[in-house]
């Protein structure tokens, strides 16, 4: 049986000192990776900071780790840790201060212990399934309402994988915008999701999003008391066995709004670009 309290405290001690290597002020050199994605030499310190403390804590858990890929696994077979070491790559490569370090514990392929940590602001928000998330300072998080006729503050993520013509993201985005208050798209999903727990926004929208910056955020912003649905607000399950998730996570009073809006955006016939 793992120690999810310890677990944590691993977890979130890993992730602050990762993230003082990503202190803002920090030089860095940026590397292209793949077509449309670049990557630091910072993300691979911080990574090889966060894989350290993992395997000096839990010799026998799988990593799967953003830049290095799976690794390890010799015991606890049901135990992954998913590690991403600089969510917000190209926020910090051209100046901009939004980015993050995520680690999460997945159980049987569901996350049961997620860390969130601001190299910024040097704050960390965390879960444990079942026991609720905390913010900086151990301060416990719990979903506000919402306002009262307010349209929404939503969150879009899209994986790499899609296309910049792909037409149902065209058509989430065009609709998205439209009908919601406001319509971020941060490049740090991460930091979006810590917003959703704290009732600072109302939903993420992702589509065909990866798996790495999924799992601690979702942990954190369920156990703050959103609801991770599917796209058509059906059940959702959150699984390290597959690379891409679609989904919705709201307040509970959004989701079926939102799942109404993202079909009427599959609907649309919008001109091709270009």
């Amino acid at each position: 049986m793992i120690d999810l309290a310890r677990a944590r405290s691993v977890a979130v001690a890993a992730a602050e000192e990762a993230g003082a290597v990503l202190a803002p002020g920090a030089r860095f050199v940026v590397q292209a990776k793949g077509a449309d994605d670049v990557v630091t030499d910072l993300d691979h310190r911080a990574e090889r900071i966060i894989l350290d403390r993992l395997r000096e804590a839990y010799p026998g858990h799988a990593v799967l780790a953003e830049e290095s890929g799976r690794s390890g696994g010799s015991e606890e077979r049901s135990a992954l840790w998913v590690v991403d070491p600089l969510d917000g790559t190209h926020n910090l490569a051209i100046g901009l201060p939004a980015y993050s370090v995520g680690i999460a514990l997945c159980l049987d392929g569901a996350p049961a212990v997620g860390v969130i940590h601001d190299p910024v602001t040097r704050r960390t928000w965390s879960a444990v399934r079942g026991d609720g998330p905390r913010g900086p300072g151990g301060t416990p998080l719990v979903l506000t309402p919402a306002r009262p006729g307010a349209a929404p503050i939503v969150s879009y993520v899209q994986g790499y994988p899609v296309g910049r013509t792909d037409p149902t993201a065209l058509a989430y985005k065009h609709l998205l915008g439209a009908r919601c208050r406001r319509l971020l798209q941060l490049w740090s999903p991460q930091l979006t999701w810590v917003m959703l727990a704290q009732g600072l926004i109302d939903a993420v929208v992702g589509y065909r999003t990866g798996l790495v910056d999924l799992p601690a955020g979702a942990l954190l912003a369920t156990e703050a008391g959103a609801v991770l649905t599917a796209l058509d607000g059906g059940p959702f399950e959150l699984s390290t066995a597959r690379d891409e998730h679609s989904f919705i996570a709201a307040r509970p009073e959004a989701v079926a709004s939102l799942a109404g809006l993202l079909e009427a955006a599959r609907g649309l016939d919008l001109p091709p670009l270009g």
